[in-house]
Order: C-alpha cells, then structure tokens, then sequence
C-alpha cells in the first residue's frame, strides 16, 4: 500500500520564557502610514508607518475579527512612543523556529535561512541546502510538529515562532506568555494560489528582506497570468480527477479551493466546482465516481519507495479501474518523498500551472522551465 500524509502542525505549549517579544499598546490616534499593495491576499494588511511596520491578519474562521497584529520595529531602534496594540517584533529576525518546510524554503529562497535555527518535521525537508544545514546541526532538529522537543526550543531562545494556526486552536496560549512572538501561519487559508503566493511579501518583510519578496512575487504573478492566458479560450476542457482515497472518504477540490483554481487556470474543468467553497469536500468514493466517472485526466501525489503502477492502483481498491482516466492510462503521478513539491507549490503556483497545462493540453507542446513533479503512471 501506499503511503499518505496529512501534514498537520501543531500548536505548542512552552513555559515561560523571557524573550525580544513585547507587546504595543497605546491608544493614540494612528499616524497616517503608507499602506503596502496587496492584490490577492483577503486575510492581511500592511502598513508602513515609517518606524514601524503593522501587518493585521484577518481570522479566515471568521473574518469580521482580527487572528493578530504584529507591529515590526527594526533591531537598531527605539520603540515608538505611539505604538499600537499589537505583538513587537524586532526584524529582521535573526534566531527564528520554523514548523513548515513550506516556510523555510521561501526563506532560504529569500536569503535569510541563517536566521532559522529550528526547525520541525526535518523529514519532510527535501530543499538540498536546507537539508545540509539540518545535517551540519546548524538547523536544530525540533522533533515532530505534533511532538516538538520544548527543551530544544527553550534553549535555542528564539526570537519568533512561525507556525500554521487551526481553527480554534488555543493551546500556545502559554506560548504567548513567554514573550516568544508566536506567528501563526494562515497563509494556506487563502483561496486562489496567487493570493498564498503574496504572503511572501509578509515573510519577507518579517526578514529584512522584502524587496526580494516583491520581486519574486513579480515574477511569480506574470508567468502564472502569461501561462493562464495561453488556455483562456480553448475549447477542449478536460475533466479533471485528483488524488486518491484516505481511510474512507476521498478529498476533492471545492470550486475556490487553490487545486480547484489551478485546474481552471490551466484549461481543465473541475467536476466538484458544484460545491462552492474553498478547501476541499470529503465524499465517499461512490460518490467521487458517479460525478467524475468520465475524467479525462487523472493527476495524484503519493509517497512510497517506487512508482506508483496502474496495476497497484486496481489493487489498492479496485474502484480506481472504473474511471475513464485509468482506462485511457491518462493518469499523472507525483512523488511527493522525491519532489519538492509541497515546498514549491504555495509560493511558485505558477511552476505547477504550467506543469498541469502540459498533462491538461499536451498539444500545445511543453512549456520551458517545467519542473516535472509529474510523471505518466504505467502499467
């Protein structure tokens, strides 16, 4: 059998530290500030007041509330006296604890991965300069996200935690107590893949490094519209079946999910864009046959030591077999232990739109730069 993750993280509990965090708080009017162009992002405000950067996350549960306020003062000055309520953090971040692979490729892309001195979940880290840093101890192994070590997070006195928020989720309280800035991820709440892709800009800012943010971001929004006009008009939308079954129900895109996005992006259809929200709907797998049966292609990730086969597919559960899509043999795979795709795809969406346009409209011939997550699964 294959092997599937789910990659949670987790919210940590630590004792009390002390820390560079500190928290704003006066109630003086607002200076005017100059406020930083977002286009995509729903759930984050910039604005910069000169001394001091303050960056609102939105709650995506429940979005007539504010999840945070950090205002970002820089190391070599004095707190402003006018400071807003919010969470101070010193930037750029020189000693910082990074859960995700996702977040410590964008920052080792940025050039700043010397201000990461942890990290958890190193199994999943595939980035080869990462990965040496990992195995020169110069990036501490933290334990898993669903287990961190406290003791090494605790002595590596980190300036800021980066980690993904849960709904709900209100266990690092304590966290908040030591003083430790705790940031909580919510980037992969957006809806659209440009939208996740801005939170560079965020990031980049948080390490000194947000000129770079922008222009990669630039870069990623003009090869992600330029491939995305290339199937505005074509006529040919194949139907378009992802991923596979876990435990007992299979996960598909919602319409304003980022796969349902990319899919549309890149001139496929989406047989779940009926349900009109964003992540993704668990359905049985009667269900996800009788709405996509006629899928003209088939794309999936999947983790184990060798290809995935059309044969072990029909031997996993024989419902694979009944698709159009395994009968045609038009089924793409993606090895998620010998990628990177999940440290690519948040903040490079447009490597992954040109690579589905590819397996979506092969006629239009490849696309330079194709990154090949994907490969044809044979028999």
């Amino acid at each position: 059998m294959m092997k599937f993750f789910l990659y949670f993280l987790p919210i940590m509990v630590l004792p009390l530290f002390a820390s560079c965090g500190a928290n704003g708080g006066s109630n003086h009017a607002m200076p005017e500030g100059d406020t930083i162009p977002i286009k995509y992002v729903t759930n984050l405000t910039m604005v910069d007041y000169g001394d001091y950067i303050k960056a609102d996350f939105r709650n995506p549960w429940d979005t007539t509330k504010n999840l945070q306020t950090f205002l970002l003062v820089p190391h070599d000055s004095e707190l402003p006296a006018d400071l807003p309520k919010g969470t101070v953090v010193r930037t750029p971040l020189c000693r910082s604890i990074v859960y995700t692979s996702v977040h410590n490729s964008l920052i080792e892309e940025l050039g700043a991965s010397e201000a990461v001195v942890g990290a958890c979940d190193t199994k999943y880290i595939r980035k080869p300069s990462i990965r040496r840093r990992i195995d020169e101890g110069t990036i501490a192994d933290c334990g898993t996200s669903m287990a961190p070590n406290i003791e090494k997070i605790l002595q590596l006195k980190p300036d800021a935690i980066l980690l993904s928020a849960f709904e709900n989720s209100n266990d690092h309280n304590k966290v908040a107590q030591t003083g430790i800035p705790i940031i909580d991820c919510t980037d992969y709440m957006e809806s659209s893949p440009l939208a996740r892709a801005e939170w560079m800009k965020f990031f980049g800012r948080l390490y000194g490094k947000g000129n770079v943010a922008d222009s990669i971001f630039d870069a990623t929004e003009k090869s992600y519209l330029e491939t995305k006009a290339l199937v505005k008009d074509v006529k040919n939308r194949p139907i378009v079946l992802t991923d596979l079954i876990y435990g007992q129900s299979w996960g598909v895109p919602a319409a304003y999910s980022t796969t349902g996005v990319l899919i549309e992006d890149a001139g496929g259809k989406n047989p779940f864009d009926t349900f009109k929200t964003t992540g993704s709907v668990q359905l049985s797998p009667e269900e996800v046959l009788y709405k996509a049966k006629d899928a003209d292609v088939w794309i999936l990730k999947y983790s184990q030591d060798i290809p995935v086969t059309l044969s072990q597919l029909a031997k996993d559960n024989p419902i694979y077999s009944k698709f159009k899509a395994y009968k045609i043999g038009n089924i793409y795979g993606c090895d998620t232990e010998g990628t990177t795709y999940f440290e690519d795809a948040a903040f490079h969406p447009h490597w992954i739109l040109a690579e589905y346009v590819n397996m979506f409209h092969p006629e239009l011939g490849e696309f330079e730069g194709n990154h090949h997550y994907y490969k044809n699964i044979q028999k």
